[in-house]
Formats: structure tokens, sequence, C-alpha cells
């Protein structure tokens, strides 16, 4: 919309100027100066793409007709688009033997034209007016775009920064506080492991010690997420691969050798989902599961997995009253933060405790 008016712009006073209403009469029959200020509208109009043919309509124009309109947007476009000062000067020195061709041509036309373009003080004052002022605007219109252009990327690198810093900080708390204190639990649970004579504590030791050394392992990875500089074409970071329904009866496993009654149920045929949807139903019965040891720790939960045609749910449920107050303490963003999760996938969660007892995560996710 915005060629459209410009040449609209520029055919109008072209017009009226082939008519003498804003400069010297050309004396062309009006069919054909509707032509020639229709050749300028539609060189404006094609400035969307190139301002060259309008450079070329104005100063033929000009030069012949005194026809200014259509020059003047092109040096407001040569302004505002000529990188080089090199390119600059050589359309100024152009427009400068336009302006003399012009007046060559108006001392032989005589006239309103020779007055115009052939005496001095009148040619200086129309090129500053067709020439200099234009392209001067366009120059200011290209410094402004620069200045906002760095700004913008002044704003980018802060943000940047300012973000890695952020980044940093999680990762050095992270690293003092949790994988301390997990290194420590995998130590206590090493030493258990070799100084116990009952076979069952030596066993619950050497499972927490691997959980233990397996989160270890994990935090590495997030550390080195969180470290590492953001990928310049956005891809993933070079850690271990996340986790994925493949991987579920191991992290079921984990859970009945604490003595957990943990039974999976499969409906329909399985079938291979996208990595995201996979992730996403394994963190769902990991929290679920998580919840299931701190509060109630002796109930029988059942994970379900149901593959329907368009989409994958997975519900974790147990069977049991909570066990009182008193488990182990949780952060209470582990539900939110996996409601988020499947909701940034489309899908729905839904928590609830059960009549009689007990608790359910269900998950919707579209597959």
């Amino acid at each position: 919309m915005r060629f459209v008016l410009l040449g609209a712009g520029v055919f109008v006073p072209s017009l009226l100027v082939l008519q003498g209403q804003a400069g010297a009469p050309a004396g062309l029959p009006l069919p054909v100066a509707v032509a020639v200020a229709a050749a300028g509208g539609l060189a404006a109009w094609w400035t969307r793409r190139s301002w060259w043919p309008l450079a070329v309509v104005g100063a033929a124009g000009y030069a012949w007709l005194l026809l200014w309109p259509p020059l003047l947007a092109a040096s407001y476009h040569a302004g505002r688009d000529l990188a080089r000062g090199r390119d600059a000067a050589a359309y100024l020195g152009g427009c400068a033997a336009v302006c003399g061709a012009s007046a060559l041509v108006g001392t032989w036309r005589g006239g309103p034209h020779e007055l115009m373009a052939a005496a001095p003080g009148n040619a200086l004052l129309m090129a500053l007016a067709v020439v200099g002022l234009p392209f001067a605007l366009g120059r200011w219109e290209r410094a402004r775009r620069e200045v906002r252009r760095r700004a913008e990327r002044e704003q980018v690198a802060r943000a940047e920064q300012a973000r890695a810093q952020e980044r940093a900080r999680i990762a050095r708390e992270m690293h003092d506080v949790v994988a301390h204190r997990v290194s420590l639990i995998v130590l206590h649970a090493g030493a258990l492991e070799v100084r116990t004579s009952d076979e069952e504590a030596a066993r619950a030791a050497a499972l927490i010690g691997g959980i233990g050394r397996e989160a270890l392992a994990n935090l590495r990875d997030v550390l080195g997420v969180l470290r590492a500089p953001e990928p310049a074409g956005g891809g993933a970071s070079a850690v271990a691969p996340p986790p994925t329904l493949a991987d579920l009866d191991r992290l079921l496993d984990q859970s009945r050798a604490l003595g957990i009654e943990v039974v999976r149920h499969d409906e329909g045929p399985a079938r291979a989902v996208r990595p995201a949807v996979e992730r996403t139903a394994y963190r769902v019965v990991q929290e679920a599961l998580t919840n299931v040891h701190k509060h109630a720790a002796d109930a029988r939960t059942d994970v379900r997995l149901r593959y329907r045609p368009g989409a994958l749910e997975v519900e974790v449920r147990n069977r049991a009253p909570a066990s009182p107050p008193g488990g182990l303490p949780g952060a209470g963003w582990g539900l939110v933060g996996l409601r988020e999760r499947v909701e940034l996938l489309g899908g729905t969660l839904r928590t609830s405790a059960q009549d009689g007892g007990g608790f359910l995560v269900a998950a919707v996710i579209p597959a």
C-alpha cells in the first residue's frame, strides 16, 4: 500500500507540472502528458524492488521537460539506500549533469523553461530543492536507521550477556549445593555398603549409590548446558541423550528396589511417537513416582500407558492412603513444571486425590 501511495504521489504532481500548474508548461497533448506522468508514477511504485528506474525517468523528465517530482523521489531513495560514499558522489554528479542538460534545453526552448532552468539563481534553487534537500533527508533517514539497528544489536548483546551471567550463577549454585549434597549421599552409601554385614542393607546401599551416581551424571550434563555458550544455530548441546519410554522399565525397577509395588500396564498397540512426547511421558511417570516415594512409600502403584489414535495417555495411580506428614521434603514445583511441560506439547495434566485414599496423576499428550 505504501508504494501505491508513493506512485500516486508522483503521478499527480507530475501531471500538474506538465500542465503548467507547478512548473514550466511542457506543451504536450493531454494523453501524452498523462502517459509521461503515469510512467513516473509506475517507476515510483516499482521502488519496492528497485529505485533505479525512477532515477532514469526522473533524469530524462527533468532534463527535457523540467519534470521534477520523479527526480525528487529518486534523490530521497538514493540518499537513503546508497551505502558507499563513492556511489553517492556518482549519483550527485549525474544529477549535476542532468541539471546542466536541463539548462541547455531551457536555453533552446526559451520562455518559462529557460527562466527556471538556465538562470543561475533559479537553476541553483531548483537543484537544491529537487536533488539536495531530498538527498540529505534520505541520508538522515539512513543514519537514523543505522543508529536504531546499532541500539538493537547492543540491546541483544546486553541481554545475552545478562543471560549468560545468570546461567553461570545458577550453575555455581547447583554445583556448590546440590552436587555437594548428592556426592555426600553417594559416599555414605558406599561406606554403608562396604561396612554393613546385612545383605539387604548392602543391596539397598548399592542401589542408593547407583542412583546417586546417575543423578550426578545428569547434574553434570545440566551444568554443562548452563555453562556452555548457546549454539549459534540454535542446536542442542552435546549432552547425554534424554530418557525415553525405553528407559521406563529401569525407572520402575529403581522404585521396586526400594520396596514399592509398581505394576506397569500397556494398552493398545505400542507405536513410535515423537521424541518430545516420549520424554514428557517419562517425566510424568518419574515425577509421580517421586511423589509416591515422598508421601506414600507403602502404596501399590499402577503405571498405565494407553496408545490412542491421536494421543498417548499416561496414568500413575497409587491405591493406598498417603502416609502421615513427615516424609521427604519437596520444593513444591514438581507438578507445576510437569503441567507446563505437558501443555507445551498441547496436552493436559490432571491430578486429584482418590476416594478411599491414593492419588492420581494423568496426562494426555497429543502424539
